[in-house]
């Protein structure tokens, strides 16, 4: 989805009623409040209730991060880039994440917001439980943690400058993303899938232009 000028100011209006556009809108501490006692509530059930040991769920946890790192990328290169000549499609894909690359520096936008997020965990909670069962109490919780440092990251990668030397790459592979082509770079708390399936960019090749990555940073 592309935009002839990228908005500096304001947000998109993305429905009529004030009372839709307001559930479309959140803060980072909401959903973080909302989602870490489930993580927490499910990691103790699957250790007094269940009763599998600490080394499973320590393992099957960090691999449902790891797992989330490919999910993010799927749906984000996938989903929230999908191309189509369909208006009622464009509209969905626009109110998803078109929104985010027209206005970047709408900082209300950057998690999904709690309603559509509670109706989409669950449904992704129901899947999951399908497939592993009880293992699924170890694996969302997870599943969930990546979904939080990932918006997270993103979130602060439009608020501040990368705070290691280390993470550079990573703020930079976004910032290109919105800026130089939105077919590479859909990794946003890791590039390792960018790396695998050849969409990154060539870091070494591509200038900095500090002023259009000024135009993505929030106003502080």
């Amino acid at each position: 989805m592309k935009f002839d000028k990228i908005k500096n100011k304001g947000q998109a209006r993305l429905f009529e009623s004030s009372y839709l556009e307001m559930l479309t809108k959140t803060h980072p501490i909401v959903i973080w409040g909302m989602y870490l006692p489930v993580i927490g509530y499910m990691l103790y059930y699957s250790r007094i209730t269940l009763g599998f040991g600490i080394f499973t769920i320590a393992t099957v946890f960090l691999g449902a991060m790891v797992c989330w790192t490919l999910f993010e990328y799927v749906i984000h290169r996938y989903l929230f880039h999908f191309t189509t000549e369909n208006p009622r499609l464009q509209r969905i894909v626009y109110v998803i994440h078109g929104n985010h690359h027209e206005y970047p520096r709408d900082k209300q936008r950057l998690f999904m917001p709690p309603v559509p997020s509670l109706i989409l965990a669950s449904l992704i909670f129901g899947a999951q439980y399908l497939l592993l069962n009880n293992i699924t109490f170890m694996f969302f919780p997870g599943f969930l943690l990546g979904y939080l440092i990932y918006g997270s990251m993103h979130y602060a990668i439009h608020a501040w400058n990368p705070p290691m030397k280390m993470m550079k790459s990573l703020w930079r592979n976004h910032h290109l993303h919105h800026y130089k082509g939105d077919d590479k770079g859909y990794g946003v708390s890791s590039s390792f899938w960018d790396w695998v399936f050849k969409t990154s960019f060539d870091l070494e090749k591509e200038k900095e232009d500090k002023a259009k990555v000024r135009e993505l940073m929030f106003d502080k």
